[in-house]
C-alpha cells in the first residue's frame, strides 16, 4: 500500500514538475496504512473483530489523532510556503526525484511499525496492563504537547518572530517541543506494542518495531536536511550536540 502511494504520488509529481503534494501524500499515507491495519488484522471467521478490541481501538485512534494533525500541519505549511526548496534541482532528475519519494515511503513505514504491529496480531482481546495506560497516554500527550508546540510557534511566526527564538507556550519548556512531542510518541507507541506480545516466547516483530522511534529520534537529531540540525544550520555539529539536543527535553 505504501509502496503504492509513492509511486503513483511520484509519477504525478513527476509529470506536473512540483512538490506541493509531497508531503501531503506522506500524511494520507500513514492514515491509510493505520485504517488498513486495523481492517486486515481482524479474525472475521472467530469474530475477533478490530472494534471489540480495546487496546486496538485505542492504538488506532491516537495513531489516527497523530498523523492527521501532521497531514493538516503539513498542507498548511505547503500552502504557507508555495513550494519547498528542498527540490531546487531535483523535480526535474527522475532518479533522484523518486529517491526522495522512496525514502518517505520507508519513513511512513518504519514510523509506523509499533502500530501497525498492535493491530496485525491474532488472538482474542487483551485487558489493559499499567504498561498499556501509562504508554497510550504518554502517546497522546505526545500528541498534544506536539500539537500545542506547532501552532504556538505558527502564531509566533506570523507576529513577526519577536525574540531570537520563540519562547511562548511549550518553547519555553525546550528549544524543540515539537520534536520532544514527535519522540515521545513513538518510543510510547513501541512500549504501547509491547501488550501485544504473546508472553510464551521473545517477540521479535516487536522488537525490530524500536526502528520507529529510532529513526524518528535520527531525523530530528542527526539529519542534516530536517531536525535539530536545520533549525539551528549555523551552529556547527558539536555545538548542537551540546547545547540544544539537551535543550529538547522540557525538563
Amino acid at each position: 500500500i505504501t509502496a503504492c502511494i509513492q509511486l503513483l504520488g511520484f509519477a504525478a509529481a513527476y509529470q506536473l514538475q512540483t512538490e506541493v503534494f509531497y508531503d501531503i501524500l506522506g500524511g494520507i499515507n500513514f492514515l491509510v496504512l493505520g485504517a488498513y491495519s486495523a481492517y486486515a488484522g481482524q479474525d472475521f471467521d472467530n469474530d475477533l473483530l478490530w472494534a471489540n478490541d480495546g487496546r486496538k481501538v485505542a492504538n488506532t485512534i491516537v495513531f489516527s489523532c497523530s498523523r492527521a494533525w501532521l497531514l493538516i500541519f503539513l498542507a498548511w505549511r505547503a500552502h504557507e510556503r508555495g513550494g519547498d526548496s528542498r527540490f531546487d534541482g531535483v523535480k526535474n532528475k527522475f532518479g533522484l526525484f523518486l529517491l526522495y519519494w522512496t525514502v518517505q515511503g520507508v519513513w511512513v513505514f518504519t514510523i509506523s511499525m509499533p502500530a501497525v504491529f498492535v493491530n496485525a496480531v491474532a488472538g482474542e482481546p487483551k485487558e489493559f496492563s499499567a504498561l498499556d495506560t501509562i504508554s497510550i497516554a504518554a502517546w497522546a500527550c505526545g500528541v498534544v504537547f506536539e500539537v500545542l508546540a506547532d501552532v504556538q510557534k505558527a502564531r509566533w511566526v506570523k507576529k513577526g518572530r519577536q525574540g531570537t527564538f520563540c519562547q511562548v507556550g511549550v518553547w519555553k519548556l525546550s528549544r524543540h517541543p515539537n520534536y520532544f512531542g514527535e519522540m515521545l510518541q513513538w518510543w510510547s507507541a513501541w512500549l504501547f506494542a509491547y501488550g501485544s506480545c504473546s508472553g510464551q516466547s521473545f517477540n521479535y516483530q516487536w522488537f525490530f518495531s524500536i526502528l520507529s522511534p529510532l529513526f524518528t529520534m535520527h531525523i530530528l537529531l542527526s539529519s542534516g536536511g530536517t531536525g535539530v540540525m536545520n533549525a539551528n544550520g549555523n551552529l556547527t555539529r558539536v555545538q548542537m550536540n551540546t547545547q540544544d539536543i539537551g535543550r529538547t527535553l522540557p525538563f
